[in-house]
């Protein structure tokens, strides 16, 4: 049985991927310190599940990893510092912190003995310097060179923490995949982002209320998280992709806020204007991955559209959360 540990488990993408690798037949370790994690019935669930194991540890504690063992075959490092308010008030905490961390992942891996990947989840952030002072092809390949922000903007800290933890994972010497995530939604992934955000300002909002958009001309293609898993998963399996930096999201289409909150005005049952509000500060114009290297190496694209993953996402939203007593992770 293979053996998985998955850093920030209890996150939204942590905990469907511990999900779908323990239906796989995996042994998962999921570990989180619930900094911003919410110990809930979806964790509590997967826990239950034969081969699961919670672990509530800080990877800041030099020693945090060192009961765990030395028989994981695989290392998925998801944890880190993150959040619009962190990034806006914790720069220096951003990266110091977020590198500490993916130095303590790989110090673990490096004690493994049958180690066959270490995953490093990265971010399309670091696609946002290029766009902003060269321009850049979208859908976004892979290779496209990277280019920083402005070093005094508080936005540029994760970005960079994710650079650096790319080349640290490079030039570990050991087998590794990076993945840089786009646009994923789905079921518990908190109420900080856009779809959810949207979908509880539509769901309450009274009738004859007009709906506040922002950045209603910026564009992106969204990924459902049954998708991005499945991506995920194909990657960390297949030995083609060792050594390899990978996008994980949707090619196409392309789609508007302004249109995507009208997809989630139809879905929640509410007609009502959209009054367009100003742009998001930083917030890209464009972005979308260019997936046809990742589809080459695990034979997968993303399969549910956007009008079929907003009602899945609402529906969940809507009995768990909106109409319901549960928590929503950050």
């Amino acid at each position: 049985m293979p053996k998985v540990l998955i850093t920030g488990s209890a996150g939204f993408i942590g905990l469907h991927l511990a999900r779908a690798l323990l239906s796989r037949g995996y042994e998962v370790t999921l570990l989180d310190n619930f900094a911003r994690a919410v110990q809930d019935a979806e964790l509590a669930a997967v826990n239950s599940q034969p081969g699961a194991r919670l672990a509530q540890l800080d990877l800041l504690q030099p020693a945090a990893l060192d009961a765990l063992g030395r028989d994981y075959d695989f290392v998925v490092h998801l944890a880190a510092l993150l959040g619009v308010q962190n990034v806006r008030n914790r720069p220096f905490e951003v990266l110091t912190l977020n590198n500490a961390m993916v130095e303590r992942v790989i110090e673990f891996a490096r004690r493994q003995n049958r180690l066959s990947r270490l995953l490093f989840s990265s971010t399309s952030e670091v696609y946002a310097g290029t766009l902003q002072y060269f321009g850049m092809t979208i859908p976004t390949p892979e290779t496209t060179p990277l280019a920083i922000t402005d070093l005094a903007e508080p936005r540029t800290s994760y970005m960079l923490s994710k650079i650096y933890g790319e080349a640290l994972c490079r030039h570990s010497g050991l087998p590794f995949t990076l993945i840089r995530v786009h646009n994923a939604y789905g079921p518990r992934m908190g109420l900080s982002h856009v779809i959810p955000e949207l979908l509880r300002k539509a769901h309450d909002l009274p009738p004859g209320a007009k709906l506040e958009v922002f950045s209603v001309n910026h564009r992106r293609t969204f990924c459902y998280i049954s998708d991005v898993i499945e991506l995920i998963v194909r990657m960390l399996e297949s030995p083609a992709c060792s050594g390899e930096v990978l996008n994980v999201g949707n090619e196409s289409p392309e789609i508007a806020i302004g249109e995507l909150a009208r997809i989630i005005l139809d879905t929640v049952g509410r007609d009502a204007e959209i009054v367009p509000m100003p742009e998001t500060p930083g917030s890209p114009l464009r972005r979308g991955p260019d997936m046809s290297k990742a589809a080459a190496l695990v034979s997968y694209r993303a399969q549910v559209n956007v009008q079929e993953g907003v009602r899945r996402t609402y529906e969940w939203y809507r009995d768990n959360v909106f109409a319901g007593a549960q928590l929503s992770a950050v």
